[in-house]
């Protein structure tokens, strides 16, 4: 019997780049016991709500679980899916590594390092209160009432929570990750010149913090402005990043973009109880059943999973023959050829069937 895993193939373009990555995980002969779940545009035809009870249930039993994009609609609908697995199933910690790959359309070739963006706080809460509703206006009455800067009538209000112990625990697991993986600095990205309540507290935790750790890891703190420009010009001066949820977000995709993009950008949330392994990339609905799409994210997560079941030959050997079929740029599709409209561009499937063809050399 294999290691049960639930899967969450998602939507758009989410069951073609989950099939790709379920074949390369297949591939390297662990045995794993797919549990699939439906979630996203599927889940709401069908039960009338984008994430069933049941792919939650399937998560906590299986405590493991891999998925495709999700479509999160833009000002209006369902609150994103993916956020709403995260605070259930508290997932506390993104992990989301950037580095190069030989063969990608990549800015700086000298990228190598992990992000880790706290997962359940910050304005990713989702304590808001729209415009001229009862909530906000009681808020903003409050507010004038206590702050000398005052708060328009005509405003939408977000909360943006940071606590100590939601600090703590990202902060915490940063450097706990550094020490068993070799890394050497933790950078923390904050906004606490101007936010000196909440990024102040986030930041005054990491500095308590890293002073456990001062001898094996070294420690500094970087303005997220700062940063952004920071690792634009010199990505190799950092290591292990550690962000509030917002930042953590916009960063892990500023690396994506230096290292070739979303389409090699893969992602795992992890908690006390359950793991969730996920591309960074969206559900690009207007690609859907094409089979055109990179698979990569999708692979390098799966490759994160079987690292976290510890599965390390699986996943060393996954690794392995993805980067092999990417520096070959043969069997790759349109966006990791050197012209986009190259003729010799190969589907989804087609690139994991090449992946998987490596791995039985």
């Amino acid at each position: 019997m294999g290691i049960r895993v639930t899967l969450l193939p998602g939507d758009g373009i989410g069951p073609e780049v989950a099939l790709a990555m379920k074949k390369c995980v297949d591939a390297t002969g662990v045995s794993i016991d797919w549990e699939e779940q439906c979630v996203g545009a599927p889940a709401i035809e069908k039960f009338g709500t984008p994430l069933p009870q049941a792919a939650i249930d399937s998560i906590r039993k299986n405590k493991i679980a891999i998925k495709g994009p999700i479509e999160t609609p833009i000002g209006k609908g369902f609150r994103s899916v993916n956020v709403q697995l995260r605070q259930e199933l508290d997932l506390y910690a993104c992990v989301r590594p950037a580095k190069y790959i030989e063969g990608t359309r990549a800015v700086n070739t000298k990228v190598n390092l992990v992000i880790f963006r706290e997962n359940t706080e910050d304005l990713y809460a989702g304590v808001e209160f729209d415009l001229y509703s009862d909530e906000a206006k009681h808020l903003i009455k409050e507010i004038n009432a206590v702050s000398k800067k005052k708060v328009r009538e005509d405003s939408a209000i977000s909360i943006k929570p940071i606590s100590v112990f939601g600090s703590e625990r990202i902060i915490r697991y940063a450097f706990e990750y550094a020490v068993k993986n070799g890394h050497k600095k933790v950078s923390l990205v904050h906004k606490a010149n101007i936010m000196k309540f909440t990024d102040g507290l986030f930041l005054r935790t990491g500095q308590k913090i890293a002073e456990e750790y001062a001898g094996k890891i070294a420690f500094e703190d970087v303005i997220v402005d700062n940063m952004c420009m920071q690792l634009v010009q010199k990505p190799e001066l950092y290591d292990v990043l550690v962000l509030p949820n917002l930042y953590g977000d916009i960063v892990s995709d500023l690396c994506a973009g230096l290292v070739g993009g979303l389409g090699i950008a893969p992602g795992a949330n992890i908690g006390s109880d359950a793991a969730l392994f996920e591309p960074v990339h969206g559900s690009a609905p207007k690609y859907a059943g094409q089979n055109k799409v990179n698979p990569t994210a999708t692979i390098l997560s799966g490759i994160m999973m079987l690292r976290h079941i510890g599965e390390t030959d699986a996943a060393k050997r996954l690794e392995k023959a993805i980067f092999e079929v990417i520096k070959e740029g043969k069997d790759v599709t349109y966006d990791l050829k050197a012209d986009r409209n190259d003729p010799t561009a190969v589907g989804t499937q087609e690139m994991a069937e090449a992946i998987c063809k490596k791995l039985r050399k």
